[in-house]
């Protein structure tokens, strides 16, 4: 789960990490009143879940109240455009306005669980402000990492490191080692996946402080964070993203043209490859589960189908836990009461497999069935050529 800035600066505050003061304006007028608070000059932020939002235009400098007014009106309800937000854009909601402050240098700080190794990852760079991905591909040798084997957390001698790294001295030494610490403590007691600080600032007077802030969460630990949940901004979320969560679907929409209904994660990636090997390209990513039940793969299906784009459907199951016969039968009452308009290749093996084939054959439904997924992948894949 992803939140807003404004909310990450929130949280950051609650953690000891110092970041600018910074309020929601509900209308213009408070946006100027806040401006006015700060000074008479402020930094008016458009909030979406996405990266890149200065260069679409939702970061802007104001000089004065009335200029933070008029950015106001400006930014709420305009569809922002990002890198991140695919050429669709998001609506902008809600406005921050922060405090600007005096920047002497712009770093880049982030925690993240790297899989290879199974441990959360500090990334450091000197090349703050700009997108971590292009200085990756530039000039690699610019990004420190430093694994924390999860015994010991960061210790003292890692936030050294990373200090050092940063070109960090004196006074603003000492505070970002307490402020890497301090964002680790987050990291891991809130079940967090990435945190990032991008720009992470030092100032003319020499603090340290995290002038944006982006915080992903672990979806299988918010259960242990009702707080963290209460942050959930749902017109952030695709539609069909929401409804697949409500049976305890993990569905994320793609841009292809074949819907994919599998059980088990690593399965559903394994599709989606033999999707694009044999030349076409995946819908969605919906894992149904080990256990999931008649109802919620009829649910599946029927959310797979809500998307325009679905030209065919393929069903991939290995039955363990999951019966091939409840899938099948979910599968054939979708098709009845949607009115299935595409082809669906349906590749079943494991437990009751016999069983869920002729619950498909007999349905009098135009379902295929494959033999073997890579046979069920070139089906679904000539069915829409």
């Amino acid at each position: 789960m992803n939140i807003h800035e404004y909310q990450a600066k929130e949280l950051l505050r609650k953690y000891g990490v110092a970041t600018p003061r910074g309020q929601v304006a509900a209308d213009a007028a408070e946006a100027a009143a806040i401006t006015e608070s700060f000074g008479g000059q402020s930094v008016v932020k458009a909030q979406i879940h996405a990266g890149g939002r200065g260069k679409g235009g939702g970061v802007k400098f104001a000089k004065t109240p009335a200029e933070a007014a008029e950015l106001f009106g400006r930014m709420m309800g305009m569809n922002l455009v990002t890198k991140q937000t695919g050429p669709e854009g998001r609506v902008v909601r809600t406005v921050f306005v922060s405090d600007p402050v005096d920047i002497a240098r712009e770093l880049y700080f982030s925690f993240l669980v790297d899989r290879a190794t199974g441990r959360v990852t500090a990334l450091a760079s000197t090349e703050g402000g700009v997108e971590i991905e292009e200085v990756a591909a530039a000039t690699p040798e610019k990004i420190v990492k430093v694994a924390v084997d999860p015994a010991i957390g960061l210790a003292e001698h890692h936030a050294r490191e990373l200090a050092f790294a940063l070109g960090l001295s004196g006074d603003t030494f000492r505070k970002g080692v307490v402020f890497f610490r301090n964002l680790y403590k987050l990291f891991v007691e809130k079940d967090c996946s990435m945190l990032e600080i991008n720009p992470l600032v030092v100032t003319k007077q020499g603090d340290v402080t995290a002038l944006d802030a982006k915080i992903a969460f672990d979806d299988n630990a918010l259960f242990r964070h009702p707080e963290v949940q209460a942050f959930r901004d749902l017109n952030e979320e695709a539609a069909a993203e929401i409804d697949a969560s409500k049976f305890g679907l993990n569905f994320i929409k793609l841009d292809g043209s074949i819907g994919c209904m599998v059980n088990g994660a690593g399965l559903a990636m394994a599709t989606m490859d033999i999707i694009q090997y044999h030349g076409s390209s995946p819908a969605n990513f919906l894992d149904v589960g080990g256990g999931a039940s008649e109802e919620a793969v009829k649910n599946a299906f029927r959310i797979i189908l809500q998307d325009p784009g679905v030209k065919a459907v393929l069903v991939n199951i290995f039955g363990g836990i999951m019966r091939c016969d409840i899938v099948a039968n979910g599968v054939v009452k979708a098709a009845r009461e949607i009115g299935v308009q595409v082809p669906v290749v349906v590749r079943l093996e494991g437990t009751n497999v016999e069983e869920g084939k002729r619950i498909l054959s007999e349905s009098g439904l135009r379902i295929q069935v494959g033999a073997d997924l890579d046979d069920a992948a070139r089906k679904v894949v000539a069915a829409i050529a």
